[in-house]
């Protein structure tokens, strides 16, 4: 076995799946994200947004603002390996799935250099209830992007208490257009609330994976 399929657990699997009806399909899907909620009590996973349906695995810290944004081989195998406590089955490098509903949690594959960790989702093509599992730069890029800017925010702040962010290298890819310049006024006041953050329990003890 190759050493892909080593760290992966075996590569790509096949699941048998008979179609559901509209409404156990929607029921089903209910009670997967009731069981996910589990997932809460890792302080390495943080499900940061039911309605965008984010998963954010704790990365680092302290940043610089050059720092690689990726989900790095150890951040990818603590949330496969808790997909997996939950009874979802990997199906490749990237996608794992619960075999119930085909709910997918999707792994970006890794950008070019330099690219913006706004662009991480931009090009996938996602599925009505997929979850996408991201580094927490990513994941605050996500909410930025999709909610107004006074609920972005509390969002935000919410997840960089649990996980902090790459601020700097986030306000690097920042884009000339409102919901952004808003955020440009608001990122004295995300360093603070974040340094706060990481200065006390149970932040201030946590190691990267």
């Amino acid at each position: 076995m190759g050493w892909w399929r080593q760290l992966w657990g075996g590569g790509r699997r096949s699941i048998g799946h008979q179609p559901l009806s509209a409404a156990a399909q929607a029921a089903a899907v209910a009670a997967l994200d009731a069981r996910l909620l589990v997932l809460h009590q890792d302080p390495y996973l943080c499900l940061a947004d039911p309605e965008l349906r984010l998963l954010s695995v704790f990365d680092d810290l302290t940043y610089d603002r050059s720092d690689l944004d990726m989900l790095t081989v150890p951040m990818r195998r603590r949330a496969i390996t808790a997909l997996r406590g939950l009874g979802l089955q990997q199906v490749s490098g990237s996608v794992v799935v619960d075999p119930t509903t085909q709910v997918r949690f999707v792994f970006p594959k890794f950008q070019a250099l330099g690219a913006s960790p706004f662009d991480v989702a931009r090009y996938l093509k996602r599925q009505a209830h997929d979850y996408l599992v991201l580094t927490p730069t990513q994941t605050a890029c996500q909410i930025i992007d999709h909610h107004p800017f006074d609920e972005a925010l509390e969002r935000v702040k919410a997840l960089l208490r649990q996980q902090p962010i790459n601020i700097y290298r986030l306000l690097d890819y920042l884009e000339h257009k409102p919901a952004h310049n808003e955020f440009l006024k608001a990122i004295g006041h995300l360093d603070r609330v974040q340094g706060e953050a990481i200065a006390q329990a149970p932040l201030a003890q946590r190691k990267p994976l």
